[in-house]
């Protein structure tokens, strides 16, 4: 029985994509939106990595300490909330 080893060649990885900047003269909800739904998403995609893959088992202090291992600031209750429902 042989294992097949996965390897990556870093020559090969997709290039990082460019940052776009945001457009103007949107009112300053639009923006913070939009910045809360951006962390939201990094967040459920640390929580889905270390594998919680249900809402109800992703509380406020797990997401908070998960923001915290990830280098971002503490999300607030909204962002967590959103956060269960990009899981969901």
């Amino acid at each position: 029985m042989s294992v097949a080893a996965i390897t990556t060649n870093p020559s090969k990885t997709a290039p990082p994509t460019e940052r776009v900047p945001l457009p103007a003269g949107q009112p300053r909800e639009w923006y913070e939106t939009h910045n809360r739904r951006l962390k939201a998403m990094r967040l459920a995609i640390a929580l889905l990595d270390a594998g919680v893959y249900h809402p109800w088992n992703a509380d406020d202090r797990r997401i908070r300490s998960t923001a915290a291992r990830i280098g971002i600031h503490p999300p607030s209750e909204t962002t967590c909330r959103m956060v269960r429902a990009l899981i969901h």
